[in-house]
């Protein structure tokens, strides 16, 4: 292989890296802010904006995220995946606690699903990360 196609492999995998982390700050960033929103008792129309926000959000860089993990023949997919699904599940629960008008139930869910989108970055997505950076495939 050429140092020419080596080196855009490896551009390829840094940008990805690097596009991917903005989309984690920008998920948390909206993680941050409902659970800002719900300690401050913001309107309901609020609330359910930065939610919409951030489970449209979070199924976009969900699927190209497991794209790029297909693409690269990721050994690791099915149990990233899984976090995703379970992220998913989670914020399916906030949703139907937000219909209820259980906002106390909404902020705890927030900043259960916080916790675990850190953890799961610092984790399963700095694996991946270093994967694509080593240019494994």
């Amino acid at each position: 292989m050429s140092t020419e196609t080596m080196s855009t492999i490896s551009d390829f995998n840094q940008k990805s890296h690097d596009e991917t982390d903005a989309e984690h700050r920008v998920q948390v960033e909206l993680l941050n802010e409902l659970c800002e929103a719900v300690k401050k008792n913001a309107p309901p129309t609020v609330i359910s904006d930065i939610f919409q926000q951030l489970v449209d959000y979070s199924k976009a860089h969900f699927l190209s995220e497991e794209l790029l993990m297909r693409q690269m023949s990721y050994d690791d997919y099915e149990d990233h995946v899984g976090d995703h699904v379970r992220m998913l599940e989670a914020l399916d629960e906030i949703a139907e606690a937000q219909a209820s008008g259980k906002s106390v139930l909404v902020s705890g869910k927030a900043e259960s699903i916080l916790k675990f989108i850190k953890q799961h970055i610092a984790t399963r997505d700095q694996r991946f990360a270093d994967f694509l950076l080593r240019g494994v495939k």
